[in-house]
């Protein structure tokens, strides 16, 4: 529900895209990680969406079904005037709030710098 306390616009703005490929130099990497994100959101909305209104329907007699479905209809409306979780997603990529990490990028760093330092021992070796 920490979403909720950002002050995150509630329609779609558009966008540079140069903005969007800066951390990752990819573009589609960046839209990949974005989808990601916002699916996480979407689960924890949805989670938090289910407990509120359970914990509007405590009793189940049929009298108080109209007060309730009221209280359920509020929370529900309460999370649809949120912003959405892509909004969100996009907020948090542009603010820096997202760590990013490609384990396959990472895997050819490791390997150029295990090539590099084969190299330059050998280049030692061959100066003895």
């Amino acid at each position: 529900m920490e979403e909720q306390k950002k002050k995150i616009p509630n329609t779609t703005i558009t966008r540079n895209t140069a903005e969007f490929s800066q951390q990752t130099d990819n573009i589609y990497e960046t839209v990949a990680m974005l989808t990601k994100r916002a699916n996480q959101i979407s689960v924890n909305l949805k989670k938090d969406i289910h407990k509120a209104i359970e914990q509007c329907s405590s009793s189940i007699e049929p009298v108080d079904e109209m007060f309730e479905n009221r209280e359920q209809i509020e929370q529900v409306k309460k999370f649809e005037r949120m912003p959405k979780p892509t909004l969100i997603a996009t907020e948090e990529y542009l603010n820096h709030e997202l760590i990013y990490r490609n384990p396959a990028k990472e895997d050819q760093r490791e390997r150029r710098m295990e090539e590099l330092e084969d190299r330059v021992i050998a280049e030692k070796e061959a100066q003895q």
